[in-house]
């Protein structure tokens, strides 16, 4: 492996975050399946957030963000304005370092509230940011 494509994979395990899913689908064509796949490609541990279903893409799903335990670094929304408008609550009780907002997930009412609490919010595509490493 070239010296290079080492160093960054290295990085990429140094920063392993632990990142929740929330509307995370076992539909492989879907968004958030995606980004399932490429933060497990990337080191990262996914968490995904799925009422229905026992796991995406083999990892063990969680009902909702309250039965996420321990630290959580990122949490990316794949749900509507008016679902994540009724987590609130629970992600300010969650404390996550920062939350995205991908694109059609943009909530204001939402990001205003979690800046205020001193969570760092992103709008901006998740896929993007991890195939660019910016995540």
């Amino acid at each position: 492996m070239p010296g290079n494509e080492w160093e960054k994979k290295r990085h990429m395990r140094e920063k392993k975050q632990r990142v929740v899913v929330v509307g995370a689908s076992p539909n492989p064509e879907r968004y958030s399946n995606h980004v399932v796949r490429l933060l497990i490609e990337h080191g990262h541990e996914a968490i995904p957030v799925h009422p229905a279903v026992e796991e995406i893409e083999g990892v063990p799903a969680v009902k909702s963000i309250a039965d996420v335990a321990d630290r959580v670094d990122t949490v990316t929304l794949y749900v509507s304005a008016a679902r994540s408008s009724s987590m609130q609550d629970a992600l300010l009780k969650m404390r996550p370092k920062r939350v995205i907002f991908p694109p059609g997930a943009e909530n204001p009412a939402l990001r205003e509230a979690l800046e205020s609490n001193g969570v760092q919010t992103l709008e901006a595509c998740t896929l993007v940011l991890l195939k660019t490493g910016q995540f």
